[in-house]
């Protein structure tokens, strides 16, 4: 299941079939042998993108930016940041083209059409799963893999240590929050923990990514949680409506400048805001 997706069911045959016509477009218009030297070229020589770093695909911001912070530089997202929910966007011919002459694909687990996308644009890029979850342990072990796997260590260490220093000021900053200086107690939908954890609060419930239940309103509204940390890519609504905590909605996905410090700071900003701090 999606961390910051829509629980939809939907067909991927239609998907497949507009792949295919995409390619055709792709493949069918004449005066493209250039083209497509360039993309054999990348798949058999590897890197060919800036200053010889790899060329990187990616299907969101989130996965672009894990790229990003792991040292590649050509970076290109296929579905925009307004689609929430990422399997129902159709690729355009551009999309397929740029799949095509890039080295690596990467892609989340719960995205199973990025397989198809690398097949119908008949890319030798390699297919790479990356595991999209905001805990900074996370974070930092997946940016150190990818890194290695792009040959970018020394960027992905660079920015690791000063992921570190701007995580623990925000840290800091939230939890000078506190109410009363104690250690807010709250309910947390499964991929927005991460933002307890930045406020340092105490966890007493979780939810999702499944709707809430009535027995499970009842079992979270009898902890008494100061907070609800929603994940503003799945609301359903209010989630304990009648519990008096206070909801506020955490975004998991960066924007378009493929930076996940702010995904951090708003999260810091907006946590602080719900606990009465400026």
């Amino acid at each position: 299941m999606a961390p910051g997706t829509r629980v939809r069911s939907t067909s991927r045959i239609p998907l497949l079939l507009a792949l295919s016509s995409a390619l055709v477009l792709v493949t069918g218009c004449g005066g493209d042998a250039d083209g497509a030297d360039a993309a054999d070229a990348a798949g058999k020589d590897g890197a060919a993108g800036k200053g010889g770093k790899p060329v990187v695909v990616v299907t969101t911001t989130w996965e672009g930016a894990f790229a990003k912070a792991a040292g590649a530089e050509d970076v290109k997202v296929i579905v925009p940041q307004s689609v929430h929910h990422a399997p129902d966007y159709d690729p355009k011919p551009s999309d397929l083209a740029a799949v095509g002459k890039a080295d690596f694909v990467l892609y989340a687990p719960f995205e199973p059409y990025a397989a198809k996308i690398k097949e119908a644009a008949g890319s030798k890029a390699e297919l790479v799963e990356v595991g999209l979850d905001n805990d900074t342990d996370k974070v930092k072990a997946e940016v150190a893999r990818l890194g290695a796997l792009f040959g970018t260590e020394e960027a992905a260490a660079k920015w690791t240590a000063a992921f570190d220093a701007e995580y623990q000021r925000v840290s800091k900053d939230v939890q000078g929050s506190w109410p009363g200086g104690k250690s807010p107690e709250v309910v947390s939908q499964v991929f927005s923990t991460w933002s307890a954890k930045l406020a340092g609060a105490t966890t007493v419930g979780t939810y999702g990514p499944e709707a809430v239940t009535p027995a499970q309103l009842a079992e979270l509204s009898a902890k008494k949680p100061a907070l609800v940390l929603d994940n503003a890519h799945m609301s359903t609504g209010k989630v304990l409506p009648d519990s008096g905590a206070k909801q506020v909605e955490i975004v998991n996905y960066p924007g378009n400048d493929l930076d996940l410090l702010p995904v951090y700071r708003n999260a810091g900003a907006e946590l602080k805001k719900a606990m009465g701090g400026s």
